[in-house]
Order: C-alpha cells, then structure tokens, then sequence
C-alpha cells in the first residue's frame, strides 16, 4: 500500500477538533505523506519479538521455577518500557503502514498488495496466539482482521474517515494457523454517511469465512 492510499484513511483539519485521532501529525500525514519512520528503524522488529513471546505464553504451562523467574524478568521489562509509554495518538501504529498489521499488535498481522476505491486485497497469517481449537484460529480474531480490512475498504472507498456500525461473520470452514490466507474486501455502495462493505478469506480456493459490515462517515469533529 502506497503513502496516499494510507492517507486516504486518515483525518482532515476538519476532524482535528473532534475525539478522532487529534494530532496534527496526522492531519500533516493526510495533507502530505504518512510518516513511517515512527518508532524508528527497529520497531518491526521488536514488534515481531512481541508477538513471539505472545505465540510462546499461548501454549506455555511453565514449572513454578519458571513462572517466578520470568514474571521477574517481565516486571524488569514492563519498568523499561514505562519509558517509552506515550498517549494513543502518538504510538507509531497509527501509521506504520510499512509493517504488518501496522505494526500493532492487536491485530492479526496482515498485508495489503492492493488498495483502491475498487476494494483492496491482503494477506493475513493467523498465529500461535490466535489458537481458537484444534489448530484452528478463534473467531473472535478472525473477525477483527476483518473488522480493520473492512475498515480500511470503507475509507479508501468514501476518501474520509469511518467508524464501525455493525460487522456480521460468517463462518464457512476451519480457518488454520501458519497459514498466508487471502482477503479481499470491497463497498457495495454508499447511502448518504453510510457505506455497506462486504469481505472474504480464503484459504486457497477454499472459503474460510465472510463478512457484511456497514461503516458510517464520521462528521467533521464527532469521535
């Protein structure tokens, strides 16, 4: 995904007053480029060492030996990282498109290969962390990539900012783990604030999942 199609779903001065993401780095993001050098050149890195330790303590059943030490060793690290704590508007995940997932680790992480009012097309991995049952991912996740691809379709789609209305999945088939799925999501149309997006995933020619979401417009200074 290039800069201006990142952009795209970023806010206007128009939103600046509102509780939407109130940064002027941001509204200099939609009026210029999107910054992607925040949090530096190592941030994908230490994100990518944070979703390893979520994978490890997904399936870990640690001795008591174990759990002491490395409850030590996470207040030590918990103490650091209360340093480099900042408020949401300004936590590089906002804007690290170069990253999967932006680099946020709420997110299942995923990548866009195409991003257009036509719809845009990614590549999602559902991790160890993900483990819903029998190596399969939990629904719940499944629906929040959706929920943030979704996202993205919608303001790409109506060129402003969206909040989601109401998201619907549906579950066809077992959607794995370690595994590069496609997603494709696209508007179906728009209704004056309201945009109507649709999405699938597939794994293969097979059909994970699908998902109806309806997206609304948000009024210049409304959260």
């Amino acid at each position: 995904m290039d800069e201006q199609q990142a952009g795209d779903s970023l806010p206007s001065k128009e939103h600046h007053e509102g509780a939407f993401r109130p940064m002027s780095e941001l509204i200099n993001a939609h009026e210029q480029s999107v910054d992607i050098t925040r949090g530096g050149p190592h941030y994908g890195e230490f994100i990518e060492q944070v979703r390893g330790l979520m994978d490890r303590v997904r399936l870990s059943s640690p001795s008591d030996e174990l759990a002491v030490e490395t409850i030590g060793l996470l207040k030590q690290l918990n103490d650091k990282l209360d340093a480099a704590k900042v408020d949401e508007w300004s936590t590089p995940n906002w804007t690290r498109h170069d990253l999967p997932g932006r680099g946020n680790i709420t997110l299942p992480p995923f990548v866009f290969d195409h991003v257009g009012r036509d719809g845009v097309d990614a590549r999602i991995t559902f991790r160890t962390f993900h483990l819903g049952g029998n190596n399969a991912a939990h629904g719940g996740v499944i629906a929040i990539g959706f929920d943030d691809i979704l996202g993205m379709a919608a303001a790409v789609y109506a060129g402003e900012v969206t909040r989601t209305a109401s998201l619907t999945v549906d579950y066809r088939s077992i959607t794995p783990l370690h595994t590069e799925l496609k997603v494709r999501a696209w508007a179906e149309r728009r209704e004056g604030r309201k945009i109507y997006v649709r999405a699938t995933l597939h794994d293969g020619d097979r059909l994970c999942a699908e998902a109806n979401a309806l997206f609304i417009v948000l009024k210049p200074g409304q959260p």
